[in-house]
Parts: C-alpha cells; sequence; structure tokens
C-alpha cells in the first residue's frame, strides 16, 4: 500500500470507532422504533388509556429528545464523553424498565418521556469526532447515519415479532438490555480520545445559534423533518389498528407487510436519489417525494380496507420517505455555512424529535375523535402543507463539506489561508478556525483541484 493510500484509508482504531458507535446508536434506536409498530394495540392492558394519552405515550420520548439533546452535547464538552453517553443510556434503560412494569398510561406515559431523557445522539456524534481524523469524519457519520436508517427498517420488522414472542412489556425489558449491552461496548469497544474538543461540523456552537435560526433555508429543513416525523408518528397511531381491525391480520403477521414493502421501497428509492445527487435535480426529487406522501396518506385513508391497497400505499409511502430521509441531511450539508453544519444539524434532529412528539400527540387526539381515516387525511395535508414550503426552497448548491487539518495558526494567518484556499478551483467557500488547527471548505467535488488544495494545506503559512 502507498504512503498515499494508507493516508486516505482509515485506521483500524477510527473503523472500530465508527462501528461500534454505530452499533450503540442503533441499539439505542431499534428499541425505541420496535414499539412503534404495536404500541396501540395494547391500549386494553394501561388502566385509564385512552387514544389521545396512547399518542401522547407513544411521542413523549421524542418531547425530552428534542429539549434535551442539544444540552447533553455541550454538557459531554465539560464532563466529557463517555460519562454524557453512559448515563444518558442509564436513563434510557430506566426509562425502559419503568415502561416494561406500567400498568397504567399515566405511568408509561413517565417512562417514555424518561426514555426520552437519555438523549445522547449529539454527544456520540462529538465523540466519533473525536475519534477520526478530519478527513474520514465524513465517512463515519455516514456509518452511524447508515446504522439508524437500517434499525428503524429492522424494527418494524422485528417489533411485531417480539410482541408476539415476548409481549409489550417483554420488548422493553429487551430495551433495556440493550442500553446496558451499548454501556458495555462504549467502555470495552470506543476507544479513549486522546484530547476532546468542539468539533464544528459534528456538535452544535452556542455562539452560531442565532445566525443558524435566522438561517430561512434550514428552517425549512428544520420544518421538513419535523413534518416527516410527524407523518410518521401519527401514522403509525392508526396503522397498527387498520392491520388488525380492519384487514383481519394478526398482530405476529404485519412483518408480512411492512418486510417486502420496506424491501421494495428500498430498491425503489435509489433511482431517485441517483437523480438527486447525480443528476443535479435535487429540489425537483425532494418536492417529488414530498408530494409521493400526499399520495400515500390518501391511499390509506381511501383503500383501508384493502390489503392490497395498503399494501401498495405503504410502498408509495416508504419510497417517498426514504428518498427524503436520504436527501434531508444532505441538503443540510449543502445548505449550511461550511463551519455551522454542527450547529444546524443540532437543531435539525431536535425537530426531528420534537415532530414525533407531535405525531404522537396530534395523531391520538384525532384518532379518538375521527379514526383512522381522520389520521391518514391529517397526514396527507401535513404533507401538503410541506410540500408548498418546499417548494419555496432554493436550487441548492451542488457542494461537499470537506475539512483539512492546517496545524497551528495564529488570527491573521487563519484569515489569509482562508483566502488561499477560495482561490484553489472548485472550493466555493473556506473558514480557518485559529485555535482548532482546522479548515471548514465547501467545494464541488467535480470541479475540485486536489493537488492544489493538498498544497496550500501543506504549506499554510
Amino acid at each position: 500500500m502507498t504512503a498515499q493510500a494508507a493516508h486516505s484509508a482509515m485506521t483500524a482504531g477510527e473503523r472500530r470507532a465508527a462501528v461500534s458507535l454505530a452499533g450503540i446508536f442503533s441499539m439505542r434506536m431499534l428499541g425505541l422504533f420496535m414499539i412503534l409498530p404495536v404500541f396501540t394495540l395494547h391500549s386494553d392492558e394501561l388502566r385509564g388509556a385512552t387514544p389521545a394519552l396512547m399518542g401522547f405515550a407513544i411521542g413523549a420520548y421524542g418531547m425530552t429528545q428534542a429539549l434535551l439533546q442539544i444540552p447533553f452535547g455541550l454538557l459531554s464538552d465539560r464532563l466529557g464523553r463517555k460519562p454524557v453517553i453512559a448515563v444518558g443510556l442509564l436513563l434510557f434503560a430506566a426509562g425502559s424498565v419503568l415502561a416494561a412494569v406500567s400498568d397504567d398510561i399515566y405511568t408509561m406515559i413517565a417512562a417514555r418521556a424518561l426514555q426520552g431523557s437519555g438523549a445522547i445522539a449529539a454527544a456520540i456524534m462529538a465523540l466519533a469526532a473525536d475519534l477520526t481524523r478530519e478527513e474520514h469524519r465524513t465517512k463515519a457519520m455516514a456509518i452511524i447515519g447508515m446504522s439508524i436508517g437500517l434499525s428503524f427498517s429492522v424494527a418494524l420488522v422485528a417489533g411485531p415479532v417480539f410482541d408476539h414472542w415476548l409481549g409489550l412489556s417483554g420488548i422493553f425489558w429487551l430495551t433495556a438490555l440493550m442500553a446496558l449491552a451499548g454501556i458495555g461496548i462504549l467502555y470495552l469497544l470506543v476507544p479513549q480520545p486522546v484530547i476532546s474538543r468542539v468539533h464544528r461540523d459534528a456538535e452544535p456552537v452556542p455562539a452560531q445559534f442565532m445566525s443558524v435560526l435566522r438561517d430561512t433555508q434550514l428552517l425549512r429543513l428544520d420544518y421538513g423533518i419535523l413534518s416527516l416525523h410527524m407523518i410518521l408518528t401519527a401514522s403509525f397511531v392508526a396503522l397498527p389498528l387498520v392491520l388488525r381491525d380492519r384487514l383481519g391480520l394478526p398482530i405476529a403477521h404485519h412483518w408480512w407487510i411492512y418486510l417486502p414493502v420496506l424491501l421494495l421501497a428500498v430498491a425503489a428509492m435509489v433511482p431517485f436519489v441517483i437523480q438527486a445527487e447525480k443528476r443535479r435535480r435535487m429540489k425537483q426529487v425532494f418536492v417529488g417525494a414530498v408530494l409521493t406522501l400526499v399520495l400515500a396518506e390518501l391511499g390509506l385513508a381511501e383503500w383501508g380496507d384493502s390489503l392490497a391497497g395498503v399494501a401498495i400505499s405503504l410502498f408509495v409511502f416508504y419510497v417517498g420517505f426514504n428518498v427524503l430521509e436520504a436527501t434531508l441531511p444532505s441538503l443540510i450539508s449543502k445548505m449550511a455555512p461550511p463551519d455551522s453544519k454542527g450547529t444546524a444539524m443540532g437543531f435539525y434532529s431536535s425537530s426531528q424529535f420534537l415532530g414525533a412528539f407531535l405525531g404522537g400527540t396530534l395523531g391520538g387526539v384525532l384518532l379518538g375523535h375521527f379514526g383512522e381515516v381522520g389520521v391518514f387525511l391529517f397526514c396527507a395535508l401535513v404533507a401538503l402543507l410541506w410540500a408548498l414550503v418546499a417548494s419555496s426552497m432554493k436550487q441548492p448548491r451542488y457542494l461537499m463539506s470537506r475539512l483539512v487539518a492546517v496545524g497551528e495558526v495564529d488570527a491573521e494567518s487563519a484569515r489569509r489561508l482562508a483566502q488561499r484556499f477560495t482561490t484553489v478551483r472548485g472550493v466555493a467557500e473556506a473558514v480557518v478556525i485559529a485555535e482548532e488547527g482546522v479548515a471548514y471548505l465547501k467545494v464541488d467535488g467535480h470541479a475540485l483541484d486536489e493537488a492544489a488544495l493538498e498544497k496550500v494545506a501543506e504549506n499554510p503559512v
């Protein structure tokens, strides 16, 4: 292997850090998602349960996640990554145990809120940044991101199966065990960082909060992820009831619908993502995917008594959902200033969890008053409003984030170095942070002059 190839490859330690952190993240998300396709089917087991309170219980974790995710990330800068992540996993395990022994809806709501209070996403991303070099950080984040998507797909299939084997309380006990296993992975497999510092590409920076919140393009994307997870969570307040009560499908067989639909949808999304990224039709594909959610929700409302109709509508839904889950983070990366990606992603993630809270809460209220059809029509309306907001979005610049280590420089040298980077063909924006010794760049990958970029990086002064 050449020296250049060795430099371009992740080290064994970096790969171990990325994979083990992805394992922690995915096990936690698996535990949260597994109850989604089965929870409302157990309302008769919880004293005092109503459709509205069941929906609130589904979404309660999102409320505490949205409130605490950024504070947990900032706390990890002061107290250390691993202690904060461990405490978050313990809170998640405690909430899971409380949920497992709950026999009334109010205790269940408290348990779900406690589960969500272990908001460790930002701390995990910060630890991943501590353990990877700048040139490999995007790969590490991609590995973690893929694990989240995979855990969602696995959870939809595994939820009904484990519910049949273990019951709802058994799923929560399993979730608690996975959280404790996550602590073991954290201390046994995740390397200890040599130094922890703020990484502007991976975690929120308080000084950037106002500028990010004033960015209307980023706010459109925050509104988008809020709407997407509102629609997802509200749909699953009603969908399990449709499968069981209107189609007569036993809970243990619900995966018969979810598994083929998910597999076909993942395959069908690929051409659309290629069109968005490679053919540079991001806005057209994005708005089109939002509109497919409208069609899917209308299909669920109209064809809820037909197994084929529900399956087709779910397929359309998951094609749109998967495309949007893939393109929204890409759009954040393209539109955020080069040194504000971490802050932009922090508010984006908080918006996602807020959407889950609103979706569960509003979905439960609508289910109690208007039935399953009312929930699906509400989701169609949310998607239609989102399409109108998305249509006003600017065409994104097809730029990628790039980090370059430049070593120790003073403030004046950092300013001059940023100007030098922008003279390199393919570099659209550059910010050099002197105290970090890192250049945050936005580059056009097709036009970038790698040799010139490397030359500037190797001679920063």
